[in-house]
């Protein structure tokens, strides 16, 4: 009788993931990523600590869920990030809800606003991460866990480039 297998998620292994970010108040589905997230476990800072040890010796077709606190990840809100502006004087392209706006200070540092609010004269733009102030979930589904190759180890992930996915907050900025 042969035994399978299993691999299990520890350093070097490369690991994919499907994950999704629920707000716990509300059970609100705030981010899902239909494409798996791969990785090398323990060589890189694609997930927080707390999410890579929960991880640690789990096998595919595990699901977990890791609470997290948006303010200890992000800070409290800081309402002087949250601009209002006449309508008028922001270019059509932006006047939707959601749509991120990246905007430079005289230091040259880029910085990522939300729009946020459109009313008939205003619309409302908030520079702080959509996480802020809220208990979140991860939850995270195992797909695959097997040997990572030598490239990959030094990549800390996957080498060949998958889609680009700018929908909400990523794994990194959730850690």
């Amino acid at each position: 009788m042969s035994e399978i297998i299993t691999e299990v998620i520890a350093k070097y292994k490369y690991v994919e993931l499907r994950y999704s970010i629920v707000d716990e108040k509300t059970g609100d589905v705030l981010t899902e990523v239909e494409f798996p997230l791969g990785y090398v476990h323990g060589t890189n800072e694609v997930l927080s600590e707390e999410v890579e040890a929960e991880l640690e010796g789990r096998t595919i077709g595990d699901t977990i869920e890791v609470p997290i606190n948006g303010d200890q990840i992000y800070g409290p809100r800081d309402e002087s990030l949250v601009f209002t502006d006449r309508l008028e004087n922001v270019p059509e392209e932006y006047r939707e809800v959601g749509t991120t706006i990246v905007m430079e200070n005289e230091k040259g540092e880029s910085k990522r606003f939300i729009v946020t609010r459109i009313d008939d004269e205003t619309l409302t733009v908030d520079g702080n991460n959509p996480l802020c102030g809220r208990d979140i979930i991860f939850k995270l589904e195992v797909l695959n866990v097997r040997d990572a190759t030598e490239e990959e180890i030094e990549a800390g992930g996957t080498v060949d480039q998958g889609p680009e996915i700018e929908a909400g907050p990523s794994i990194h900025e959730v850690q």
